[in-house]
């Protein structure tokens, strides 16, 4: 990977409003070939190895509308450095160089997380309600597995990146916990 120009970073899921490096610039994007999907067993944020959690993954397929950041070349090393340690600690993504349309401007080649379905923390839910029973009831270090989902939804609702599938998993998950989020008593 250059080191001389500006890295973009495609995130979809808590890199959108958290990325933790330093950027230049961000911008929305659409990336087309993947799809945001709780497609992720989770052992040790919103899960643990006793009773994974769920958490976001890019699955093949479809497209999906997520936040670019340009990372300038003096901040590439730590920008690569953080990544690597938040995303690849288990080796459930595999890094890939994906091309991204920035919402209003030209595609640009980014740096992204995908989901590997090989690795035996993938795990992929024809049933929803499967899903949304499953996130209802996991708790790990970083909290309940439900927060994680309503967060995502909040946020992604706040950047104006609109996500049916996620809403509809965030109802069948109030459906579970009896019409209502804790947060929302």
């Amino acid at each position: 990977m250059p080191l001389d120009k500006p890295l973009w970073v495609f995130g979809y899921g808590s890199l959108m409003w958290n990325p933790g490096f330093a950027h230049a610039r961000r911008s929305r994007a659409l990336l087309y070939g993947y799809h945001r999907r709780f497609c992720i067993q989770s052992l040790r944020y919103r899960g643990t190895p006793e009773a994974p959690g769920l958490v976001l993954g890019l699955d093949r397929g479809g497209s999906c509308v997520g936040m670019a950041f340009q990372v300038m070349p003096a901040d590439i090393p730590a920008a690569l450095d953080y990544l690597w340690q938040r995303e690849m600690a288990t080796g459930v993504y595999r890094p890939r160089l994906l091309r991204a349309r920035l919402i209003g401007e030209d595609r640009v080649t980014v740096y992204g997380f995908v989901a590997d379905r090989r690795h035996n923390q993938y795990c992929h839910y024809d049933d929803p309600a499967d899903a949304a029973r499953l996130i209802a009831s996991r708790t790990g270090p970083a909290g309940p597995n439900w927060e994680y989902l309503a967060n995502t939804v909040a946020h992604l609702d706040e950047l104006g990146i609109g996500d049916g599938p996620l809403h509809d998993l965030l109802d069948r998950v109030r459906a579970v916990m009896g019409g209502r989020l804790p947060c929302e008593a």
